[in-house]
């Protein structure tokens, strides 16, 4: 563990020491002078025992965990038993739905927490090395291909631990539908045109040879559709291979997902392994399961996206989807390319958009490659003609980290709140080398971080999954109280009084949340305007900057062929992801994205966020409820209760949709623009390029003489009140049933109702474990971070 090369809170500092001091040799221990290609010392020696003891730490509380769900779901099975055969044998005259109500309750808090997926995301460019630091977390050094100067991973691929003993891949494959609109695209960029080559044609020759064979270029779209290709393909929704061992699945699987040079020609052969070569232009993405992966927690899926999307639209889409539904992002780039260009930028603005409209609730940047260091060149750059390679490899990582922590801060804070949990996390940065992971010549394991980001993966796996189950055991403990005061008997006119007087409260409540949202949207309203106003004024600016990428270079009109062809939005091998509609909605995005983010964060903030909009009518809600009930403690407790869990689900919707509302603007923009799109891709002949971008740059302006930006702004201002109308909808509905089922006519159900009390002492047992364990681990100075 080097204190000085790494960022460890103060608490993981303390209790390392704490660890040395535990060790017989801790008084012993002497730094003795470092030369070049040394191996590491016996203090790193003792923070890899360190390292190892937090690990058995970790994985006995797992165990814990695991062992409370289990009773957790053992006992909510015995109780939906009962209530089955109670709903059975009693007719209950009308309140049979409030009895299935809870039953029901009972079902949603039995879902195995600990193996619901949390999907971290690895995203960057080719190149970066994510499939390389991917094999060195799971520590399966050639299990997934890494990119070089023959392949490259070609599609989402996912990994997670298995409880069978085999080791499987899922294959999934587009449709014929989808690869013949793909196809239609593929020879249009296949033509030549005005002696000039690109990427995107080299590309788009290598899949359609691939498919159908040498010298299907040359045929027509409608000959391909009618050729049968070299070895049969069937589009089977996927491809199901099983394994004794991880070789014999990397070796049967790689081929399906590695993308050939793309000047290199497609391979023919009827064997297993040239069938995948061939196939490889068909897959969607790939499902990877490994059993006894003891590198990564249950339920935790790692995803290799590729960084820059996929020129099929259905393999866009998951490209997009995947980005959206992780938890975690780590943007990955080369140490080369971070102190280089500025390629890593274009992709953590595509990694920040997932915070706005995804699930994404951390985001660190990853630079890979941490070892790879002139060493004479480093010592006459900072003038240490003294310093080691190992040492200089430290410091320049520790100063890479600075510099990049700073400017990620700044990146992120235009975008976010200033007290947002991700602007306030130590580690933002990590510098990682697979390679010395493996080879250890230079740094320890410790020292190449991959050790520190698997423990990333145990903490926030594990602090997800607690606070679930702790959730699930209070609410579980709550439905069973309130079922045992089922059995007694209340005032049946005062409790119709009473239910009376608080729906009407609750509506009054209800109303006043409808008014507080379309306050918060006032914020947005005003920021779409300012950006609807510089977005026409740049349009013309913007859109000149796509063309200005090609620099020059020529067989850049096939790019922009391409781009139109997929509608504004297409990933280059050479220049990125090119999204045009994005690029005419920036400084729309640019006005707003600091509001946005406000509006839909997750925690407390200012009065302008939804989550305050909802905390507010939460509580009055609740207050109005104790008022009420202050004389029913149990059925007030379970009422509660119930509130937070509405307003739970509430909060969901309103994570889903915010994607939704987020991407308003650009498919606005894009639907204007697809008749320009689709009239520059049309474009033949000499002088192509000055063609299509005559006709794209008219297209824009006709367009914003049309209000294209003025739509967009009435977009996503629709899809606003169209989640408004959702929230207020859904409020209604569901606290009317849950106030009919808190006051159903009692007499019925005394003397029938099972006994539960069983089951609530067991799981309160369960609870009380929790918190003990939960309190120790704080008492130790414990691993757990707050997430």
């Amino acid at each position: 563990m080097s204190l000085c090369s790494s960022s460890y809170s103060l608490r993981e500092i303390l209790q390392w020491f704490r660890f040395l001091e535990s060790q017989p040799s801790f008084h012993t221990f002497t730094t003795p002078s470092r030369c070049e290609g040394d191996k590491a010392t016996t203090p790193r020696e003792s923070s890899s025992l360190w390292h190892r003891s937090l690990r058995m730490q970790r994985s006995g509380a797992e165990e814990q965990d695991k062992e409370m769900q289990n009773g957790l779901n053992e006992h909510l099975d015995e109780a939906m038993a009962k209530l089955s055969e109670f709903l059975f044998t009693h007719g209950l005259h009308g309140r049979r739905e409030g009895i299935e109500y809870l039953k029901d309750r009972l079902e949603s808090l039995k879902p195995d927490v600990c193996l619901e997926p949390i999907y971290i995301g690895v995203f960057g460019s080719t190149g970066a090395g994510k499939s390389t630091l991917l094999n060195a977390i799971i520590h399966k050094q050639f299990f997934l291909p890494v990119s070089g100067n023959e392949s490259c991973t070609s599609c989402v691929v996912q990994i997670n631990k298995g409880v069978s003993g085999k080791h499987e891949a899922k294959i999934h494959l587009i449709t014929y539908e989808e690869w013949k609109e793909e196809l239609k695209d593929l020879v249009a960029l296949v033509e030549q045109e005005e002696d000039e080559d690109s990427n995107e044609r080299y590309e788009a020759i290598l899949k359609i040879s691939t498919i159908y064979g040498e010298g299907a270029t040359t045929k027509s779209y409608e000959e391909l559709c009618r050729m049968k290709p070299p070895i049969s393909i069937s589009f089977p929704e996927y491809i199901s291979l099983k394994e004794k061992n991880e070789e014999e699945l990397s070796k049967k699987m790689c081929p399906y997902i590695r993308t050939p040079s793309i000047h290199r020609e497609a391979e023919a052969g009827a064997n297993e392994e040239n069938r995948a070569k061939v196939l490889w232009p068909l897959v969607r993405n790939v499902e990877v399961t490994i059993p006894s992966l003891q590198e990564l927690p249950e339920g935790v899926i790692l995803v290799d996206i590729p960084g820059t999307g996929d020129f099929n639209k259905k393999r866009d889409t998951i490209w997009k989807q995947n980005i959206n539904k992780c938890s975690v992002i780590w943007v990955v780039s080369a140490m080369e390319r971070i102190l280089g260009d500025r390629t890593h930028e274009m992709v953590l603005r595509e990694g920040m958009k997932a915070f706005q409209c995804g699930m994404c609730k951390d985001i660190s940047l990853v630079v890979t490659k941490a070892d790879d260091m002139d060493i004479n060149e480093y010592k006459r750059e900072t003038n240490k003609n003294q310093i080691n390679k190992h040492d200089a490899i430290l410091e320049r990582n520790q100063t890479v980290k600075q510099k990049k922590t700073a400017i990620l801060k700044k990146t992120l804070g235009r975008n976010l709140p200033s007290d947002s949990e991700v602007l306030q996390k130590n580690d933002l940065v990590y510098t990682v080398s697979a390679r010395e992971y493996w080879e250890g010549n230079m740094l320890s394991r410790e020292e190449t971080e991959i050790p520190k980001l698997r423990e990333y993966i145990q903490d926030f796996s594990r602090a997800q999954r607690r606070n679930k189950l702790m959730d699930h055991v209070k609410e579980a403990l709550g439905t069973f109280s309130f079922i045992q005061s089922l059995k007694s008997n209340q005032d049946p006119q005062s409790q119709e009084e009473k239910e009376d007087e608080l729906k009407a409260l609750i509506q009054q409540k209800i109303n006043e949340l409808d008014n507080s949202i379309q306050t918060c949207f006032v914020p947005i309203e005003q920021h779409l305007q300012e950006g609807v106003d510089q977005a026409k004024r740049l349009c013309n600016k913007n859109t000149d900057k796509i063309f200005k990428l090609s620099r020059g270079g020529q067989g850049f009109h096939k790019t922009i062929r391409a781009l139109c062809l997929k509608h504004g939005s297409f990933s280059s091998r050479t220049f990125g992801r090119i999204d045009m509609n994005m690029c005419l909605a920036q400084p729309i995005y640019d006005k707003i994205d600091m509001s946005f983010g406000n509006m839909f964060r997750l925690q407390m903030g200012t009065r302008t966020t939804l989550k305050s909009c909802l905390d507010v009518v939460k509580e009055g809600i609740k207050n109005e409820l104790e008022e009420a009930m202050g004389d029913y403690p149990v059925t007030l407790r379970f009422l509660q209760q119930e509130v937070d869990f509405i307003f739970r689900k509430t909060e969901k919707v309103i994570l889903q949709e915010k994607g939704n509302i987020y991407q308003s603007l650009t498919i606005s923009i894009q639907n204007d623009m697809l008749p320009h799109y689709e009239d520059a891709a049309s474009q033949r002949g000499e002088g192509t390029f000055a063609r299509m971008k005559d006709t794209l740059s008219q297209g824009v302006m006709r367009e914003k003489e049309n209000r294209m930006f003025e739509k967009a702004q009435e977009s996503m201002k629709s899809h606003f009140q169209t989640l408004k109308l959702e929230i207020i909808q859904k409020m209604r509905k569901d606290f009317s049933d849950l106030l009919d089922l808190a006051f159903c006519p009692r007499v019925q159900l005394q003397g029938t109702l099972p006994d539960f009390s069983s089951q609530f002492f067991s799981i309160r047992t369960i609870h009380q474990n929790l918190q003990r364990t939960g309190e120790a681990q704080q008492s130790r100075g414990g691993y757990l971070r707050q997430f």
